[in-house]
């Protein structure tokens, strides 16, 4: 699966992904004690969504298009709200044309006493993305693979926080390298929240991805999947999870409330499902 994201920025996958990392950032906020978010993988940062990468795909139309027009009950527009202002910050003239990544949704939602390390591997991203935080003091930039920075940027000085690690799954491996670096992490900073994203494409590694996790013997792992439709003949992206290490208490009755409000939205044949497991602890 080549994930080069400006062709599916914004997409169903990217939706479900920032709405939790949203609520996450909101839970951290809940003390006053300052915070670092890590993101291991953090792209670009601003993602236009009239480019030709964009046009040839149009991911984002059945994502963030569809729910910038749905009607939503009351509770769930509540928690996606931190989220959805963070892209209405980006299209300040009330049109869609910018979809922010995942840096951009986190610094949106940052504190004054909070950081953000956004890590790039890619030179040209790297760059791209270090103009986009130009003079931004809370925001640091670091051109290095997100894999390295699992052990070299943590624990951080804050000792409070989150790691996104959202690899673009562009070569063979990268559940492995997911496992592994997870392990890797929560050995030296095993209080963090971390957050993994995975495509659910290849319904079997997928499966043997939620096995070694649990042999892993970290002790609290939320796995949230997200489906838009049944699994297809040929290879396609039919959904997408994200694994939760260290989940705050309040996600599992959020997430209630907002899968099945997202699913709505964003399905496009049944049968397909959402879920929300605990592959340990709870």
């Amino acid at each position: 699966m080549n994930y080069r994201h400006a062709y599916h920025a914004g997409n169903f996958a990217d939706v479900v992904k920032h709405a939790v990392l949203a609520r996450l950032v909101e839970y951290l906020k809940q003390k006053d004690k300052a915070f670092r978010v890590i993101d291991t993988h953090a792209g670009i940062g601003r993602y236009d969504l009239a480019s030709v990468e964009a046009g040839k795909t149009g991911e984002w139309q059945g994502g963030i298009g569809r729910l910038a027009e749905a009607t939503l009950e009351p509770q769930a527009a509540a928690l996606l709200q931190p989220y959805l202002e963070a892209v209405r910050a980006q299209n300040p003239d009330g049109d869609l044309k910018q979809y922010p990544g995942s840096p951009l949704i986190v610094r949106h939602l940052l504190r004054n006493q909070d950081r953000l390390t956004a890590v790039e591997l890619h030179p040209q991203d790297a760059a791209r993305l270090k103009s986009v935080f130009a003079g931004d003091f809370q925001a640091r930039v670091i051109e290095l693979d997100g894999w390295l920075a699992l052990g070299a940027q943590l624990p951080p000085k804050e000792k409070r926080g989150l790691v996104l690690i959202d690899p673009p799954f562009e070569e063979e491996g990268e559940f492995s390298r997911l496992v592994e670096g997870l392990r890797k992490a929560h050995r030296r900073w095993p209080g963090g929240i971390y957050a993994l994203w995975y495509p659910i494409k290849d319904r079997k590694a997928v499966t043997a991805f939620r096995a070694a996790l649990k042999e892993t013997g970290i002790p609290k792992l939320l796995d949230i999947a997200f489906e838009i439709r049944p699994a297809s003949d040929e290879p396609s992206l039919d959904g997408s999870g994200l694994v939760v290490v260290n989940p705050p208490y309040t996600l599992e009755g959020e997430l209630k409330v907002l899968l099945p409000a997202l699913h709505k939205v964003l399905a496009v044949r049944q049968p397909s499902r959402w879920t929300s497991d605990w592959l340990a602890g709870e």
